[in-house]
Protein backbone atom coordinates (compact mmCIF):
# COMPACT_ATOMS: atom_id res chain seq x y z
CA UNK A 1 0.00 0.00 0.00
CA UNK A 2 1.34 3.42 -0.99
CA UNK A 3 2.03 6.08 1.63
CA UNK A 4 -0.67 8.33 0.26
CA UNK A 5 -3.23 5.65 1.12
CA UNK A 6 -2.16 5.52 4.76
CA UNK A 7 -2.28 7.91 7.67
CA UNK A 8 0.01 10.90 7.79
CA UNK A 9 1.69 11.99 10.99
CA UNK A 10 -0.65 15.00 11.02
CA UNK A 11 -3.72 12.74 10.89
CA UNK A 12 -2.31 10.54 13.62
CA UNK A 13 -1.59 13.55 15.82
CA UNK A 14 -5.13 14.87 15.31
CA UNK A 15 -6.70 12.05 17.35
CA UNK A 16 -6.90 12.17 21.14
CA UNK A 17 -7.54 8.55 22.06
CA UNK A 18 -7.44 4.98 20.78
CA UNK A 19 -11.13 4.98 19.92
CA UNK A 20 -10.74 7.97 17.62
CA UNK A 21 -7.65 6.38 16.06
CA UNK A 22 -9.54 3.14 15.41
CA UNK A 23 -12.38 5.11 13.80
CA UNK A 24 -9.97 7.02 11.56
CA UNK A 25 -8.21 3.81 10.51
CA UNK A 26 -11.50 2.20 9.56
CA UNK A 27 -12.49 5.28 7.55
CA UNK A 28 -9.23 5.04 5.63
CA UNK A 29 -9.76 1.32 5.03
CA UNK A 30 -6.39 0.24 6.42
CA UNK A 31 -5.17 -1.93 9.29
CA UNK A 32 -3.44 -0.92 12.48
CA UNK A 33 -0.22 -2.75 11.58
CA UNK A 34 0.03 -0.82 8.33
CA UNK A 35 -0.43 2.50 10.13
CA UNK A 36 2.20 1.84 12.75
CA UNK A 37 4.65 0.51 10.13
CA UNK A 38 4.23 3.74 8.20
CA UNK A 39 4.67 5.88 11.28
CA UNK A 40 7.85 4.00 12.16
CA UNK A 41 9.15 4.45 8.61
CA UNK A 42 8.47 8.19 8.68
CA UNK A 43 10.08 8.57 12.10
CA UNK A 44 13.24 6.74 10.94
CA UNK A 45 13.29 8.68 7.69
CA UNK A 46 13.12 11.98 9.55
CA UNK A 47 16.10 11.03 11.74
CA UNK A 48 18.18 9.92 8.73
CA UNK A 49 17.32 13.10 6.87
CA UNK A 50 18.52 15.09 9.88
CA UNK A 51 21.81 13.20 9.55
CA UNK A 52 21.94 14.06 5.83
CA UNK A 53 21.67 17.74 6.76
CA UNK A 54 24.58 17.28 9.17
CA UNK A 55 26.58 15.54 6.44
CA UNK A 56 25.89 18.36 4.00
CA UNK A 57 26.90 21.03 6.51
CA UNK A 58 30.15 19.16 7.23
CA UNK A 59 30.84 18.65 3.53
CA UNK A 60 30.29 22.33 2.87
CA UNK A 61 32.50 23.42 5.77
CA UNK A 62 35.36 21.07 4.89
CA UNK A 63 34.99 21.51 1.11
CA UNK A 64 34.27 17.85 0.41
CA UNK A 65 33.23 16.81 -3.10
CA UNK A 66 30.71 13.98 -2.97
CA UNK A 67 29.06 12.30 -5.98
CA UNK A 68 26.32 9.73 -5.32
CA UNK A 69 25.34 7.66 -8.35
CA UNK A 70 21.92 5.99 -8.51
CA UNK A 71 21.73 3.22 -11.09
CA UNK A 72 19.39 0.28 -11.65
CA UNK A 73 16.66 -1.05 -13.87
CA UNK A 74 13.60 1.07 -14.59
CA UNK A 75 11.09 1.25 -11.70
CA UNK A 76 13.70 0.08 -9.18
CA UNK A 77 13.01 3.09 -6.96
CA UNK A 78 15.89 5.40 -7.80
CA UNK A 79 13.73 8.51 -8.10
CA UNK A 80 11.86 7.93 -4.84
CA UNK A 81 15.08 7.43 -2.92
CA UNK A 82 16.71 10.48 -4.49
CA UNK A 83 13.76 12.62 -3.39
CA UNK A 84 14.22 11.44 0.21
CA UNK A 85 17.94 12.19 0.05
CA UNK A 86 17.29 15.72 -1.24
CA UNK A 87 14.14 16.66 0.66
CA UNK A 88 15.71 18.80 3.40
CA UNK A 89 19.11 19.62 1.92
CA UNK A 90 20.23 23.15 1.12
CA UNK A 91 20.02 23.58 -2.68
CA UNK A 92 22.96 25.99 -2.59
CA UNK A 93 25.38 23.12 -1.98
CA UNK A 94 23.47 20.20 -3.49
CA UNK A 95 22.54 19.39 -7.08
CA UNK A 96 20.57 16.71 -8.91
CA UNK A 97 21.92 15.66 -12.31
CA UNK A 98 19.52 13.80 -14.62
CA UNK A 99 20.73 14.28 -18.18
CA UNK A 100 18.70 13.79 -21.33
CA UNK A 101 20.10 11.84 -24.27
CA UNK A 102 23.26 13.43 -25.71
CA UNK A 103 22.94 16.10 -28.39
CA UNK A 104 24.47 15.67 -31.82
CA UNK A 105 27.46 17.75 -30.70
CA UNK A 106 27.90 15.71 -27.51
CA UNK A 107 27.78 12.48 -29.51
CA UNK A 108 30.94 13.63 -31.29
CA UNK A 109 32.79 14.43 -28.04
CA UNK A 110 34.66 12.26 -25.58
CA UNK A 111 31.92 10.35 -23.80
CA UNK A 112 32.77 11.55 -20.27
CA UNK A 113 32.91 15.24 -21.23
CA UNK A 114 29.18 15.90 -20.73
CA UNK A 115 29.40 14.51 -17.19
CA UNK A 116 32.61 16.26 -16.10
CA UNK A 117 30.98 19.68 -15.95
CA UNK A 118 28.36 18.31 -13.54
CA UNK A 119 30.83 16.85 -11.03
CA UNK A 120 30.70 18.32 -7.49
CA UNK A 121 32.53 21.53 -6.70
CA UNK A 122 34.24 21.90 -3.30
CA UNK A 123 31.58 21.74 -0.59
CA UNK A 124 28.95 20.13 -2.81
CA UNK A 125 26.96 16.91 -2.84
CA UNK A 126 25.78 15.91 -6.33
CA UNK A 127 23.20 13.17 -6.91
CA UNK A 128 23.25 11.48 -10.32
CA UNK A 129 19.92 9.99 -11.43
CA UNK A 130 21.68 7.66 -13.87
CA UNK A 131 25.18 8.57 -14.93
CA UNK A 132 27.99 7.71 -17.31
CA UNK A 133 27.03 4.10 -16.62
CA UNK A 134 24.26 4.42 -19.20
CA UNK A 135 26.94 3.23 -21.61
CA UNK A 136 27.62 0.13 -19.53
CA UNK A 137 24.08 -1.29 -19.56
CA UNK A 138 21.23 0.65 -21.20
CA UNK A 139 23.07 1.73 -24.33
CA UNK A 140 24.47 -1.68 -25.38
CA UNK A 141 21.18 -3.41 -24.52
CA UNK A 142 19.12 -0.97 -26.57
CA UNK A 143 21.66 -0.60 -29.38
CA UNK A 144 22.37 3.07 -28.59
CA UNK A 145 26.15 2.65 -28.89
CA UNK A 146 28.53 0.62 -31.04
CA UNK A 147 30.56 -2.33 -29.79
CA UNK A 148 33.73 -0.22 -30.09
CA UNK A 149 32.21 2.60 -28.05
CA UNK A 150 31.15 0.15 -25.37
CA UNK A 151 34.56 -1.55 -25.25
CA UNK A 152 36.38 1.77 -25.02
CA UNK A 153 34.10 2.92 -22.20
CA UNK A 154 34.66 -0.23 -20.16
CA UNK A 155 38.42 0.23 -20.45
CA UNK A 156 38.37 3.94 -19.61
CA UNK A 157 35.84 4.14 -16.77
CA UNK A 158 38.03 2.64 -13.99
CA UNK A 159 40.82 5.06 -14.90
CA UNK A 160 38.39 7.95 -15.09
CA UNK A 161 37.07 7.19 -11.59
CA UNK A 162 40.60 6.65 -10.27
CA UNK A 163 41.59 10.12 -11.45
CA UNK A 164 38.51 11.59 -9.79
CA UNK A 165 39.30 9.85 -6.52
CA UNK A 166 42.92 11.05 -6.64
CA UNK A 167 41.63 14.58 -7.21
CA UNK A 168 39.47 14.34 -4.07
CA UNK A 169 36.06 13.42 -5.47
CA UNK A 170 34.32 10.78 -3.36
CA UNK A 171 32.13 8.55 -5.56
CA UNK A 172 29.41 6.31 -4.13
CA UNK A 173 27.84 3.95 -6.68
CA UNK A 174 24.46 2.45 -5.76
CA UNK A 175 22.75 -0.22 -7.87
CA UNK A 176 19.03 -0.49 -7.07
CA UNK A 177 18.10 -4.14 -7.56
CA UNK A 178 14.56 -5.25 -8.36
CA UNK A 179 13.09 -8.61 -9.42
CA UNK A 180 11.40 -9.03 -12.79
CA UNK A 181 7.97 -9.68 -11.28
CA UNK A 182 8.15 -6.62 -9.03
CA UNK A 183 9.28 -4.45 -11.93
CA UNK A 184 6.26 -5.59 -13.96
CA UNK A 185 3.95 -4.89 -11.02
CA UNK A 186 5.29 -1.35 -10.77
CA UNK A 187 4.96 -0.82 -14.52
CA UNK A 188 1.31 -1.87 -14.31
CA UNK A 189 0.77 0.50 -11.38
CA UNK A 190 2.24 3.36 -13.42
CA UNK A 191 -0.11 2.69 -16.30
CA UNK A 192 -3.10 2.62 -13.96
CA UNK A 193 -2.17 5.91 -12.28
CA UNK A 194 -2.80 9.03 -14.45
CA UNK A 195 -0.18 11.10 -12.62
CA UNK A 196 2.49 8.42 -13.04
CA UNK A 197 1.66 7.24 -16.56
CA UNK A 198 4.25 9.61 -18.02
CA UNK A 199 6.98 7.53 -16.38
CA UNK A 200 6.22 4.54 -18.60
CA UNK A 201 7.92 4.44 -21.99
CA UNK A 202 8.57 1.91 -24.77
CA UNK A 203 12.07 1.49 -23.33
CA UNK A 204 10.47 0.25 -20.09
CA UNK A 205 8.58 -2.44 -21.97
CA UNK A 206 11.81 -3.46 -23.70
CA UNK A 207 13.41 -3.82 -20.29
CA UNK A 208 11.09 -6.73 -19.53
CA UNK A 209 11.59 -8.32 -22.94
CA UNK A 210 15.39 -7.98 -22.72
CA UNK A 211 15.69 -8.85 -19.02
CA UNK A 212 18.45 -11.43 -19.45
CA UNK A 213 20.43 -9.16 -21.75
CA UNK A 214 20.25 -6.41 -19.11
CA UNK A 215 21.45 -8.94 -16.56
CA UNK A 216 24.42 -9.90 -18.73
CA UNK A 217 25.61 -6.31 -19.19
CA UNK A 218 24.97 -5.50 -15.54
CA UNK A 219 27.27 -8.35 -14.51
CA UNK A 220 29.89 -7.21 -17.00
CA UNK A 221 29.69 -3.73 -15.52
CA UNK A 222 30.12 -5.02 -11.97
CA UNK A 223 33.02 -7.28 -12.80
CA UNK A 224 34.97 -4.66 -14.79
CA UNK A 225 34.20 -1.42 -12.92
CA UNK A 226 34.00 -2.53 -9.27
CA UNK A 227 37.23 -1.30 -7.66
CA UNK A 228 38.58 -0.73 -4.17
CA UNK A 229 38.42 3.04 -4.69
CA UNK A 230 34.99 3.01 -6.38
CA UNK A 231 33.03 -0.13 -5.39
CA UNK A 232 29.53 -1.07 -6.50
CA UNK A 233 26.94 -1.26 -3.72
CA UNK A 234 23.72 -3.20 -4.34
CA UNK A 235 20.50 -2.07 -2.65
CA UNK A 236 17.62 -4.57 -2.64
CA UNK A 237 14.54 -2.52 -3.59
CA UNK A 238 11.55 -4.87 -3.79
CA UNK A 239 10.43 -3.20 -0.54
CA UNK A 240 10.95 0.40 -1.57
CA UNK A 241 10.53 2.02 1.86
CA UNK A 242 13.20 -0.24 3.32
CA UNK A 243 15.46 0.53 0.36
CA UNK A 244 15.12 4.27 0.99
CA UNK A 245 16.12 3.96 4.62
CA UNK A 246 18.98 1.53 4.01
CA UNK A 247 20.48 3.50 1.13
CA UNK A 248 20.48 6.60 3.34
CA UNK A 249 22.13 4.61 6.13
CA UNK A 250 24.81 3.31 3.78
CA UNK A 251 25.77 6.76 2.49
CA UNK A 252 25.85 8.21 6.00
CA UNK A 253 27.97 5.28 7.23
CA UNK A 254 30.72 6.23 4.78
CA UNK A 255 31.58 9.55 6.43
CA UNK A 256 32.75 10.78 9.81
CA UNK A 257 30.95 14.10 9.94
CA UNK A 258 30.35 16.55 12.77
CA UNK A 259 27.53 15.54 15.10
CA UNK A 260 27.34 11.96 13.91
CA UNK A 261 27.84 10.61 17.44
CA UNK A 262 24.68 12.39 18.59
CA UNK A 263 22.25 10.57 16.31
CA UNK A 264 18.93 9.19 17.53
CA UNK A 265 18.67 6.33 15.07
CA UNK A 266 20.52 3.25 13.85
CA UNK A 267 23.27 4.25 11.43
CA UNK A 268 24.39 0.78 10.31
CA UNK A 269 22.83 -0.48 7.05
CA UNK A 270 21.29 -3.94 6.96
CA UNK A 271 23.84 -6.22 5.18
CA UNK A 272 20.97 -8.29 3.79
CA UNK A 273 19.63 -5.22 1.99
CA UNK A 274 22.84 -3.32 1.17
CA UNK A 275 26.01 -5.14 0.14
CA UNK A 276 29.06 -5.00 -2.12
CA UNK A 277 29.31 -6.49 -5.60
CA UNK A 278 30.96 -9.76 -4.53
CA UNK A 279 27.64 -11.02 -3.16
CA UNK A 280 25.75 -10.02 -6.32
CA UNK A 281 27.73 -12.28 -8.62
CA UNK A 282 25.16 -15.08 -8.32
CA UNK A 283 22.11 -12.81 -8.50
CA UNK A 284 20.08 -11.98 -11.61
CA UNK A 285 18.21 -8.87 -10.54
Amino acid sequence: MDLKDQLSLEEFQSVDNQKDLTTLIKEKGIGKESVFAKLQYEAELEQLQIEMVKLQQWANKTKQRIAIIFEGRDAAGKGGSIRRFMEHLNPRSMRLVALNKPTEVEQGQWYFRRYIKHLPNPGEIVLFDRSWYNRAVVEPVMGFCTDDQYDQFMIQVPEFEHMLREDGVRIIKLWFSITKDEQMRRFDARLENPVKRWKFSPVDKKGQELWERYTYFKQQMFSKTHTTYSPWITVETNVKYTARLESLRYVLSQFKYDGKDNTNTNMLPDPNIVYRYQRTSIKTK
